[in-house]
């Protein structure tokens, strides 16, 4: 008769945790990508958004040239010498300048560029060494 110390025990404990590892992994990795999707969902609207606002400025800034082509000054037009200026806003910190040479029925556009309207101010909180010996 055999002895039931000396029978060995399968060893189930080493696949469990093997088990409970592949587990607590794949949630993190699901984690993550819910993650990824979420910031990439965000970051797709607000470029559809910036896209859409700049182009409704567009639009409006055509329309402006459109009418100066035709020979009316809108509100908010500067004239100098056949050089027209008018900026057409884009969001809260940006606006299209539109600056416009128009000679008879031809017209040159001179500058149609995207400008931010933030005042830009210097940080210089953070503290960089400036190579001076100190003390």
């Amino acid at each position: 008769m055999r002895d039931k110390k000396g029978l060995s025990i399968p060893m189930v404990g080493i696949s469990s945790l093997l088990t409970i590892f592949a587990v607590l992994c794949l949630t993190v990795f699901t984690l993550l990508s819910v993650a990824t999707v979420q910031a990439n969902g965000r970051l797709g609207e607000s470029a559809r958004q910036a896209v859409t606002d700049y182009y409704e400025a567009d639009s409006a800034a055509h329309g402006i040239l459109a009418e100066i082509r035709a020979g009316e000054i809108p509100d908010g037009v500067e004239e100098d010498n056949g050089v027209y200026r008018f900026s057409c806003p884009i969001s809260q910190t940006q606006q299209l300048c539109v600056e416009v040479a128009v000679t008879g029925t031809e017209y040159t556009v001179l500058r149609w560029q995207a400008q931010s309207i933030d005042l830009w101010q210097n940080d210089d909180k953070m503290p960089v060494w400036d190579g001076e010996k100190e003390g």
